[in-house]
C-alpha cells in the first residue's frame, strides 16, 4: 500500500497540453523550423532539458538548444492568462488528501508557471510539498521528479496520477504504480502501453472509482 499520491500538474490538474505544444511549435519557427503539430504534442509531458533532442535531433539541441527553451517560455508565457483548472481538479486532491496520503504536485515546469498553476487549483492549501524544475537534474521521462516528490515528505512508497506516456514511464522506473487521465490528450492504449494501470476520461471519473484503485486507503 502506498504512503504518497503524486499528482503530475501539467495536462493532469490543469489544461496545458496543447498551449504547451503550440508554444512550442512557434519557439522551432523563431529558427525557421518547422515540425508537426501532432508529433510535438506526443511528445509534451517530456522536461524541457530532453524534449529538444527528443522532438528535433541532438544537432538542433545542440545549436539552439538554450535559445529554443527561452522561446518557448516566451511563446508560452503569451498565453497563460488562457489556462483553466480541469474539473474536479481541487476536489480529487481533496479526496485523495482524506484518505490519509501524503500529497505531492509534482512538476519539472519552471516556479512562475507551478506557482500560477497551484493558485488556479488552490493547490498549497492542501498539498505536503511540491516540485518545480529547481529541484530535479533531469526530467521526465528520467524518474528523478517521482523520486524527489517522495523525498520530499519521507514518502515510503507512491502512486503517481499523470495524463501524458512520459508520467507513467518515469514512475515505472521506479516500480511506483501510476493512474493516467485522457486530459492530456493520450489515447488509452497509449498510457497503458506506458504503464498505467487503470486509465480514466476525467479527474471526476477517477474521483468516483477511487476505491477501485491504489488510492482507496492509504498505508499511513
Amino acid at each position: 500500500m502506498a504512503d504518497t499520491a503524486i499528482f503530475d500538474v501539467d495536462g493532469t490538474l490543469v489544461d496545458t497540453n496543447y498551449q504547451h505544444a503550440l508554444a512550442l511549435y512557434r519557439a522551432f519557427r523563431h529558427f525557421d523550423i518547422t515540425l508537426p503539430m501532432w508529433r510535438l504534442h506526443r511528445a509534451i509531458g517530456m522536461g524541457g532539458d530532453q524534449i529538444i533532442a527528443h522532438v528535433g535531433g541532438d544537432e538542433i539541441e545542440r545549436r539552439h538548444g538554450s535559445e529554443l527553451r527561452e522561446a518557448w517560455v516566451e511563446e508560452f508565457d503569451k498565453m497563460i492568462d488562457e489556462v483553466r483548472p480541469f474539473d474536479g481538479a481541487h476536489d480529487l486532491m481533496e479526496a485523495v488528501k482524506s484518505r490519509g496520503f501524503r500529497l505531492v504536485l509534482a512538476s519539472s515546469g519552471q516556479s512562475k508557471h507551478v506557482d500560477h498553476f497551484l493558485d488556479l487549483i488552490d493547490g498549497k492549501s492542501l498539498a505536503d510539498a511540491y516540485t518545480t524544475s529547481d529541484d530535479v537534474e533531469a526530467s521526465k521521462p528520467e524518474p528523478d521528479l517521482v523520486a524527489t516528490a517522495l523525498e520530499k515528505v519521507d514518502g515510503a512508497s507512491g502512486v503517481m496520477i499523470g495524463d501524458s506516456t512520459w508520467d507513467c514511464i518515469a514512475a515505472g522506473k521506479l516500480d511506483v504504480p501510476s493512474l493516467a487521465v485522457r486530459t492530456g490528450g493520450f489515447s488509452v492504449e497509449e498510457l497503458t502501453d506506458a504503464g498505467a494501470e487503470r486509465v480514466f476520461d476525467s479527474l471526476r471519473e477517477l474521483a468516483d472509482k477511487l476505491d477501485d484503485t491504489p488510492l482507496a486507503r492509504s498505508a499511513r
